[in-house]
This record gives C-alpha cells, sequence and structure tokens, in this order.
C-alpha cells in the first residue's frame, strides 16, 4: 500500500511540475514573441568607443521615438515601421560616428538574437531569443548596449535610460510581468525548460 501511495505521490508531483514548467515556457515565449530589442556594440573597449556608443544611442533612440511616438502599434507594426527606415537608421548612426571625427563603418540589422538573462533596472529581462535591431560599429569588439525597444521601455537620454512603468503595465501580460519583475521565482523552472528544449529540439 505504501509502494501505490507513493507512486501516486510522485505522480502527482510530476504531473504538477509538468504543468508548471508548461506555464512558464508559454509565458518566455509569449514574452520573446512581443519584445523588439536594441543591441549595439561598441567598436572596443576604450573609453572614446564607448562614449561613442552611447552617442549612437541617444541618436538612435531619438530617430525611432519619433517614428513610434503616439502611434498604436502592435510588435509587427513596429518591426515593420524600423524595417522601412533600416537605411535611414544606418545613416543617424553613420552620421553621429563621423561627426564624433571617426570613420568606423556602421551596419544595422532587424535580426532574431540570443540572449542571456539581462537586469534592466528592476526587472531581469530572461535569456531567450528574442527579434533585435543590431547596430555593430566599426569591428564591433566592444561591450555593448541594450535596451527593450518595444515595447517602449527605453527612452532617449543623455545619461541614463529609464523603465517606463506604466508602458510595463499596460503592454505586458500579469503572467509575463511577474517573470520581469521576480525573476528569482523562476530560475530553476526556465533552465528546466531549456534543458528539456535541447532534448527534443
Amino acid at each position: 500500500m505504501k509502494k501505490l501511495e507513493m507512486a501516486m505521490l510522485i505522480g502527482f508531483t510530476g504531473a504538477v511540475c509538468c504543468a508548471t514548467l508548461s506555464q512558464t515556457a508559454n509565458s518566455l515565449q509569449q514574452l520573446e514573441s512581443s519584445v523588439l530589442r536594441l543591441h549595439i556594440l561598441a567598436n572596443s573597449d576604450s573609453i572614446d568607443d564607448q562614449a561613442l556608443k552611447l552617442k549612437v544611442r541617444d541618436g538612435v533612440l531619438a530617430y525611432t521615438s519619433g517614428l513610434l511616438d503616439g502611434t498604436e502599434m502592435d510588435l509587427d507594426d513596429v518591426e515593420c515601421m524600423v524595417s522601412a527606415h533600416l537605411t535611414d537608421l544606418e545613416e543617424v548612426a553613420q552620421d553621429i560616428v563621423e561627426a564624433c571625427g571617426y570613420d568606423y563603418p556602421v551596419t544595422v540589422e532587424l535580426t532574431e538574437m540570443a540572449f542571456e538573462d539581462r537586469t534592466y533596472e528592476d526587472l531581469v529581462m530572461p535569456a531567450g531569443t528574442y527579434d533585435t535591431l543590431r547596430i555593430a560599429i566599426g569591428s564591433a569588439q566592444g561591450q555593448n548596449w541594450w535596451c527593450v525597444m518595444y515595447p517602449a521601455l527605453c527612452l532617449p537620454s543623455a545619461a541614463d535610460v529609464t523603465v517606463d512603468d506604466e508602458t510595463e503595465s499596460t503592454v505586458f501580460s500579469k503572467e509575463e510581468r511577474d517573470m520581469l519583475e521576480h525573476h528569482e521565482k523562476y530560475v530553476i523552472r526556465l533552465k528546466c525548460v531549456e534543458w528539456l528544449e535541447s532534448i527534443f529540439s
């Protein structure tokens, strides 16, 4: 009888774990499919190149905020808009680089990128594959800068980039916000999801 009870307990526990992992995986997939990230790679880790990277950041964010400001858009709309202005964005970034006295080439592309966990003020964006506006300056061997471009959690600023709490609360679902704000609860579950995906992929 004890063996039967133990087997039932193990089976019940396994079912609960599977359901929890499935819910976590779905939340992560929803998050990945609702976010556009901005990723800027500096030419090198020198002080000057890192400062140049931030100037490019400010210029690009100012330009994209003008494109997207005051317009109701979903992710597909935003990506279509960004894709249509890739050449313009590249020119904006290139002009900043040249105005600062450098001849580094700049490449801008809309792509998918794998990210590790990244802390963003009080939020943690979990590891995953996200649609990304990627800007590479020169040899792109320096430290990167990133933010969440859509929803608009990063805003143009010469010094800091801050989280827009109102945007976060209105765009992300309750489950997604919980994952972003209380990442520590999901760490083990996300690792299990990654392990399971590696087995069945």
